[in-house]
C-alpha cells in the first residue's frame, strides 16, 4: 500500500495515538487523496432532536411542494441505522467548488445564471465515484470488507445535520454549512461504516449578530435565522416548482435560471473562500453558467440533452428551464427581446412556457403582441396569463 503506509508507520513511531486514532488520520488522508476536499466524523447514534425540527417546518408550511417530505421521511432521518444498521461511525465528506470570483459576461446577449454547485457533471456522480474509490481504499487497509454506504442528498438523511455534528462545519443562518476556508461552497455526503472511528466535536461557532444573507434574499425566502420558506426560495421555484411560478415573486428573481447563490455570495465566510479548481465541476460551456436566454427558448430536446445531460439541470427539465428564462428575459430584457417571446408566445410546445413568455411581454410593454396571441391561443391556462399580462 505505498499512498498510506509510509505515513501510518509514522504514526505508530512518533505518536501515542491509539489504533482507532490511527485508522480515523489514515481514513482521512484516504478522503483528501480520493478528491474530497474535507472530512469528519461523527458516531452512527441518532439525532434525537431532529424529527421534531423537521416536523416543525413542515406543519409551519415552510417546506409546502415537496410533498414527499413527510413526517414518516423526518421520523426516518433521524436515525441513519434505519439505512444501515450495521453503521458505527459516520465519516462527513465534502468537495469545494468555489472556482473564484466569476461575473456574467457583458457581450450584449441575455443571459441568465445558473447556480455554481451546476455549472459541471452532477455532483451526486462525482460525489458517489469519489467516495466508492475511498471505500475500495479504507477495505484495502483494514484488510477486510466494510460494511458502508455512500449517500448523497438524496438518501433519508440530512446531510446538513451530519455535517454539523461531525465538525465538518456549522449552520449559518441561510441554512447552509459554513465550512473553515470554504464557506458555504462545499458539496456534501456521507459514508455509513461499520468501523469505529474517533468522532470528531462539533464546531463551536456561529454566524453571530450578522444577517447579511437574510437582508440579502431576493425574495425574503430567509423568513428566520436557520429557516428557509422553500416556496418563496429561487432555488426551489426554479428547480422544483412544476407549474407556474407565482405572479408576485417573478419579478424578485432576477436572471436566475437554475438556483441561486444570493445568500452564499453575500456571506462574509464565503466571501473568504479559498477558490478551486475541480474539473469535473467546471462548466463545459457558456451555456452551462450563463447561459444565453434566447437560445434556452429556442433550444430543441436534442440541444438540451448534449448540453446538460449529465449534469444537475435535467432536475428541471426543458420546459422549467424554458419557462425560468422566459420570467429571467421579462426582468432583464428590452425592446429587442420582444419578437423571440413573441414567437416563444406562438409558437412553443408547452403551454406553461408560453404563460410565462406572455408574462415577460407585459413587462416589456408588448401589448399588440399579447393581444395577437390571445386571439388564437386555447389553452385556459395561457389565455389567464394573457389576460393578467395585457392589464400590467
Amino acid at each position: 500500500m505505498t499512498f498510506d503506509s509510509p505515513v501510518r508507520i509514522t504514526l505508530q513511531l512518533t505518536t501515542s495515538a491509539s489504533p482507532r486514532d490511527q485508522l480515523t488520520a489514515a481514513v482521512k488522508r484516504m478522503a483528501f487523496e480520493c478528491g474530497l476536499t474535507v472530512s469528519a466524523v461523527t458516531t452512527a447514534d441518532p439525532f434525537p432532536d431532529l424529527a421534531d425540527h423537521l416536523s416543525r417546518h413542515i406543519d409551519a408550511g415552510h417546506l409546502d411542494g415537496m410533498d414527499w417530505y413527510t413526517h414518516e421521511r423526518a421520523a426516518f432521518a433521524s436515525d441513519v441505522r434505519n439505512l444501515q444498521a450495521s453503521a458505527v461511525s459516520i465519516l462527513s465528506v465534502g468537495i469545494a467548488y468555489w472556482p473564484g470570483p466569476t461575473t456574467k459576461p457583458e457581450d450584449g446577449i441575455a443571459r441568465g445564471r445558473i447556480s455554481r454547485y451546476a455549472w459541471g457533471k452532477d455532483y451526486h456522480r462525482v460525489l458517489k465515484r469519489r467516495m466508492n474509490v475511498l471505500l475500495e481504499k479504507i477495505a484495502e487497509y483494514v484488510d477486510r470488507p466494510v460494511d458502508a454506504r455512500n449517500l448523497v442528498d438524496t438518501a433519508r438523511v440530512v446531510d446538513r445535520a451530519i455535517a454539523a455534528r461531525s465538525g465538518l462545519g456549522w449552520y449559518g443562518k441561510h441554512s447552509c454549512i459554513i465550512v473553515p476556508g470554504h464557506g458555504s461552497w462545499v458539496l456534501l455526503g456521507e459514508l455509513l461504516l461499520d468501523l469505529e472511528l474517533t468522532p470528531d466535536e462539533p464546531l463551536n461557532r456561529n454566524c453571530g449578530s450578522c444577517t447579511i444573507c437574510i437582508d440579502a434574499c431576493p425574495t425574503q425566502a430567509i423568513v428566520a435565522p436557520y429557516t428557509i420558506h422553500a416556496p418563496a426560495c429561487i432555488s426551489f421555484l426554479t428547480i422544483e416548482e412544476r407549474g407556474p411560478i407565482p405572479l408576485d415573486i417573478r419579478e424578485k428573481m432576477g436572471d436566475w435560471v437554475y438556483g441561486c447563490d444570493v445568500c452564499q455570495e453575500v456571506c462574509p465566510y464565503t466571501k473568504a473562500s479559498t477558490p478551486t479548481d475541480d474539473s469535473d465541476l467546471s462548466p463545459k460551456s457558456m451555456n452551462n453558467a450563463y447561459p444565453s436566454l434566447h437560445w434556452l427558448l429556442q433550444m430543441s430536446p436534442e440541444q438540451y440533452g448534449e448540453t446538460y445531460f449529465g449534469t444537475p439541470i435535467p432536475r428541471t427539465k426543458r420546459r422549467g428551464l424554458a419557462r425560468n428564462a422566459a420570467v429571467a428575459l421579462g426582468n432583464i430584457g428590452g425592446d429587442s427581446d420582444i419578437p423571440i417571446l413573441e414567437q416563444v408566445l406562438l409558437d412553443y410546445d408547452e403551454p406553461l412556457v408560453r404563460g410565462h413568455a406572455a408574462w415577460a411581454l407585459g413587462r416589456l410593454g408588448g401589448r399588440r403582441e399579447l393581444k395577437h396571441a390571445g386571439s388564437i391561443e386555447r389553452d385556459a391556462y395561457v389565455q389567464q396569463e394573457i389576460s393578467t399580462a395585457s392589464a400590467m
